[in-house]
């Protein structure tokens, strides 16, 4: 299974260093940053499965951290658990008001911070808010964001397949699949971030599939810029010899050896200027339809 990512803005290095290497003990995928500026950084370029958040930071407040990412579409489902030195009442409401999922004060017990921590992605999972390989947005919140966009206009929802994805993962085992859909989900992020607008949305609905919804201005250089930069920087997950013939040869379940093509994505797109929609069934439905067109 996937090593979750925490990231821990604190800035007492002591305790960060303590936090990065107990947490790092239990097989977290650890990351640090000192000031609020950094964190929101860092959460950008690669999406955390929870935040653990000091409220006294150099810059801004871990209020003001918070806020912000409950203010952007692709950050806000994050768990976040302050970790402060108050322990006033109203300091507890302002934090939770925010939407923080969790609180705790210094000094602290590290045994409650691990359940506190490990509760709240087991909760996430649990109700399929995100899927664990990638972290992205899962069942529940991508068909809260269709309910949210049917009725407006200007948005454009991507359906998108990494095709030939479970040949590879029958070839080259499960830990390099999981990379690949890290690879994609990073990816989708990189492209968004350059292409598209702070408010587009990434999900993975699990396996091969993830969704994507930018505004229809964005979406022509966003699935352009997606599939050019995808078909090359997936061979870096192929060896040297499947680089040079193209494909990767394997035996299945009957013993006989197979041709596979490399990874390619397939997207396939619908938007309200093209489509009157009344139910989001229609937009899921459309979208796939149209990707399956453009599978080669």
């Amino acid at each position: 299974m996937a090593k979750s990512r925490l990231l821990i803005v604190e800035d007492d290095i002591d305790i960060g260093n303590m936090l990065e290497i107990y947490f790092g003990g239990l097989h977290y995928d650890v990351d640090i940053a000192v000031r609020g500026s950094e964190a929101l950084e860092k959460t950008r370029q690669r999406l955390p499965h929870l935040i653990i958040l000091d409220i006294m930071l150099p810059d801004i407040d871990g209020y003001e951290v918070c806020r912000t990412l409950r203010t952007y579409t692709r950050t806000s489902h994050i768990p976040v658990i302050f970790l402060t030195q108050k322990d006033e009442r109203s300091d507890k409401l302002q934090g939770l008001e925010l939407g923080a999922d969790d609180y705790i004060t210094k000094p602290f017990d590290i045994e409650e911070l691990r359940l506190r921590v490990y509760n709240s992605i087991a909760r996430s999972e649990r109700e399929s808010l995100t899927e664990p390989h990638t972290n992205l947005p899962s069942g529940q919140l991508i068909e809260d964001h269709l309910r949210q966009i049917i009725h407006k206009e200007g948005w454009t929802y991507f359906d998108i397949r990494l095709n030939h994805f479970d040949a590879f993962k029958e070839a080259y085992g499960f830990v390099a699949s999981d990379n690949i859909l890290r690879f994609a989900a990073m990816l989708l992020g990189e492209v968004i971030d350059e292409y598209g607008t702070i408010n587009d949305f990434i999900g993975h609905t699990g396996n091969d599939h993830f969704v994507l919804f930018t505004t229809e201005e964005c979406a022509p250089n966003v699935k352009e810029n997606l599939l050019n930069r995808f078909s090359k920087e997936v061979l870096t997950h192929y060896n040297y010899l499947d680089r040079q013939k193209g494909y990767i040869e394997y035996a299945g379940d009957g013993g006989r050896p197979s041709k596979n093509p490399i990874i390619t994505l397939c997207i396939g797109a619908v938007s309200p200027s093209q489509h009157e929609f009344t139910d989001i069934r229609e937009i899921t439905e459309m979208a796939a339809d149209a990707r399956r067109r453009e599978t080669v």
